[in-house]
């Protein structure tokens, strides 16, 4: 204002007459003019002085975390397999003559799926019962014998040896039928083995054999397909040495709290994540580690009435029913990666941003369960990161979750109507 004032005087009129139009002589002129010049060039640095004054503080949005108990999910990348495969495989040799079943479709438990040439199985089998009637013959005719020399032999009108030779036929034609039986037992299964059933109602392969071919029971032509069982089906999943130490430490300190009994459930995501309807149990724990990978497989049991789960097939299993008392969750947005590692900013007690290393737990709902480098009642930033430096003091304001879910919205709405 002061530099504004003398220019002001300088070119004010003094009688009608501006201060320059008096001034007579060449060189006066020049040295109001360079005197004119300097005083422009301050008035210029007084603008600057005025325009470089401190801006206010950065607005932050902003969260007081507090401990609270909460449910603890566990997701793990799983793979769904059968509980239940069962190889189909040829039990006697011949050749195979029909396939009853459609590939790749449901069968059940007793349905016929292949069926092989019966008619040299029939043979034996009616070899098996000629057999089995003849020994019965010879026995009839040595128990006859034996009874009509019993009798001599006790009279002393027959030998001894007569005796002991009639009562060993009598046993060997005993013996005779009890081996033509069991062959015609065998006969009789071997038959039975010409027609393939359905181990288990399930999903049925495809056959790896055709009509006509031969079948070699004792060689991998008779393998013909398998029946995958999906109702109940089993996920597994792996769990490392390290995680299962953090769970047993976490349960001993308190920081886990398992549901009674250990009885967990799982709840499954399917590839587009989607959640499937039904819910898993826990069903086995792998004793042993594999010595490769450093893990070893949890199996739930779930139940797949429609048939939508599939072996093979890779699925989100996440492990329910735990609880963490005195978590500490922060949104998503205030949680950020840098090279050193996960930060958090927070607003000190004298109003100013710090920038603090944490340790990420679990996800929570929309948030990170925060294990290290925060404590009960600090305030969070979660949005206004832009002008952030440590130290720099801030505005706070509290922060609305809701607040920027419209525009997600409208953003939506505007990418569906363009589709």
């Amino acid at each position: 204002r002061l530099c504004w004032s003398i220019l002001d005087r300088l070119c004010s009129d003094v009688g009608g007459t501006p201060h320059l139009n008096r001034i007579k002589t060449r060189r006066e002129r020049a040295v109001s003019v360079a005197f004119l010049a300097g005083l422009l060039a301050g008035l210029a640095a007084c603008g600057k002085g005025e325009e470089a004054a401190a801006p206010p503080p950065p607005q932050v949005s902003v969260v007081e975390v507090k401990k609270r108990t909460i449910d603890v999910e566990i997701p793990r990348v799983a793979q769904v397999e059968s509980s239940r495969e069962v190889e189909v495989v040829a039990r006697v040799s011949g050749f195979l003559e029909r396939i009853n079943y459609t590939e790749g479709t449901l069968v059940t438990e007793g349905d016929v799926m292949f069926e092989m040439d019966k008619k040299p199985f029939v043979a034996r089998l009616a070899a098996a019962k000629g057999e089995l009637e003849a020994s019965k013959a010879r026995l009839w005719t040595a128990n006859a014998n034996l009874n009509r020399i019993r009798p001599l032999a006790e009279a002393d009108a027959m030998s001894q040896s007569d005796l002991d030779q009639a009562i060993g036929e009598k046993q060997a034609a005993d013996a005779a039928v009890y081996s033509a039986q069991a062959t015609l037992t065998n006969a009789e299964i071997n038959l039975g083995y010409t027609t393939i059933h359905a181990p288990v109602t399930g999903l049925s392969g495809q056959a790896r054999q055709r009509e006509g071919a031969y079948l070699n029971s004792m060689s991998d032509s008779a393998n013909l397909t398998y029946v995958a069982q999906i109702d109940p089906i089993w996920v597994n999943y792996a769990v490392s040495q390290n995680e299962l130490e953090k769970y047993r430490a976490d349960s001993a300190q308190g920081r886990f709290i398992p549901p009674a009994e250990d009885k967990f459930t799982f709840e499954i995501l399917l590839a587009d994540g989607s959640i499937f309807p039904h819910r898993g149990t826990l069903d086995f724990l792998d004793p042993t580690f594999d010595s490769e990978t450093g893990t070893f497989t949890v199996r739930t049991t779930v139940p797949n009435p429609d048939f939508t789960l599939r072996p093979g097939m890779f699925v989100t299993a996440k492990l329910l029913g735990g609880r963490r008392p005195n978590a500490l969750v922060v949104p998503q947005e205030a949680v950020h990666q840098t090279a050193q590692g996960q930060i958090i900013w927070l607003v000190d007690s004298d109003g100013t941003a710090e920038a603090r290393p944490v340790t990420t737990g679990d996800w929570v709902d929309d948030g990170w369960d925060i294990e290290t480098g925060l404590k009960d009642g600090e305030s969070v930033i979660v949005e206004g990161f832009q002008r952030l430096r440590p130290g720099v003091p801030v505005k706070t304001v509290p922060f609305d979750p809701n607040k920027s879910k419209p525009a997600e919205s409208k953003t939506a709405a505007a990418a569906g109507d363009k589709g």
